[in-house]
């Protein structure tokens, strides 16, 4: 693969999350860094930003929508 790999969506997608409970999108080839977790693999990127829509919660706990 050459280029960033997180240009385009197709190809699998992880979601992580850190102890703050920021989310990202992560590719499963590169080492997810310290202090971050996977918390949901998708076989496209739009399935990984549903989970993130469905699953954040702002400071005050109500979701993001």
């Amino acid at each position: 693969m050459s280029g960033n790999p997180f240009d385009g969506g197709e190809g699998d997608w992880l979601v992580v999350v850190n102890a703050a409970e920021q989310y990202a999108l992560w590719r499963p080839h590169l080492a997810v860094p310290d202090g971050w977790r996977t918390v949901h693999s998708c076989p496209d990127r739009d399935g990984a930003l549903d989970y993130v829509e469905r699953h954040f919660t702002t400071a005050v706990g109500t979701p993001a929508t």
